[in-house]
């Protein structure tokens, strides 16, 4: 039975990694510091026989025995990145050291969840791999955006340098069941709001744009990419979908059936103006693309947050 670490496996990428790779008959160690992560994600997880929780924060060296490394570890929305961003900053450089000496003296196989952050305001549309970014290396976001990019450059310093084994994703915006109510991401913020029947707050005038992949998408290209041999990455994983915030408030006051209204707040700084990934390169390596559509995704995900908040379904 092949055994794989999860670091992070209590977040909302983790938990549902965590469960794809048990439902495949995998043996799971899930590790984690419950910072951003939830036992609640994996409580349904705890009577597996092949399911194990380490508390533990990646910062400091772990110790275990593992075939697989799927090393998510670290905060993702900028509420949580930029609460601690110091911390975040040790996450992402001395956490990745500490799992990289790991895979190399092991010998495991690692994949690291780097982010759609390394290509910053990016003056190319749509972003290929190629692209090396636009990055400001002192502003509020750089804690996330500079520390991943890092992650990066020590993923393949340890590959060139120690032969170990890697795997680098580049994760565009990323939703469904079991992001955090407080999450501060857009698609969660949206959601919460309409079905409280607050007003949906948008940054700027709206027009700016992302694309969302639905996590089950996300999770089976992650798992692809793990297995397939001779290709290391980095690759983007996303939908290439694009769409406006302003798209995206307005469908979701619509699925929800919400009253809402939407105001406008003022555009954080260095929040980008277009995100979207070029995937050729995970279609032609992968031979994957995502399936769900936007809005059938945003209706599995209000559900999911109709429940969680206990609102009445209209």
């Amino acid at each position: 039975m092949e055994r794989t670490l999860v670091t992070g496996g209590a977040g909302f990428l983790g938990s549902h990694l965590s469960e794809f790779l048990l439902n495949k008959g995998a043996d799971v160690v899930c590790a984690d510091n419950f910072f951003s992560g939830s036992k609640e994600n994996i409580q349904h997880l705890f009577s597996h026989d092949y399911f194990e929780v380490i508390r533990h924060d990646i910062i400091h060296p772990l110790f275990v025995e593992v075939d697989r490394i799927y090393h998510l570890a670290c905060p993702a929305s900028p509420i949580h990145y930029q609460y601690n961003p110091i911390k975040t900053v040790k996450t992402n450089v001395m956490g990745t050291i500490n799992i990289l000496g790991l895979a190399k003296r092991i010998k495991a196989r690692i994949l690291l969840a780097s982010t759609s952050e390394v290509y910053g305001d990016p003056g190319v549309h749509p972003q290929p791999e190629g692209y090396w970014g636009h990055v400001n290396p002192i502003g509020f976001r750089s804690c996330y955006d500079e520390g991943k990019r890092v992650a990066e450059t020590l993923m393949m310093d340890y590959h060139r340098q120690n032969k170990v084994d890697i795997k680098i994703a580049r994760i565009f915006n990323t939703y469904g069941p079991r992001m955090a109510v407080h999450d501060g991401r857009v698609v969660s913020n949206f959601i919460v709001q309409a079905l409280k029947g607050e007003s949906l707050t948008i940054n700027g005038d709206g027009s700016q744009t992302r694309s969302f992949c639905y996590v089950s998408d996300l999770i089976q290209a992650l798992n692809t990419l793990m297995e397939i041999e001779d290709f290391t990455g980095p690759v983007n994983l996303g939908n290439p979908s694009e769409f406006t915030i302003l798209e995206l408030a307005e469908k979701i006051i619509h699925l929800t059936k919400s009253s809402s209204k939407i105001i406008h707040k003022p555009l954080p700084s260095d929040d980008p103006i277009r995100r979207c990934p070029d995937i050729s390169l995970a279609e032609e390596k992968l031979g994957w693309s995502p399936k769900i559509e936007l809005e059938e995704g945003l209706s599995r995900t209000i559900a999911y947050f109709t429940e969680k908040l206990g609102v009445e379904k209209k």
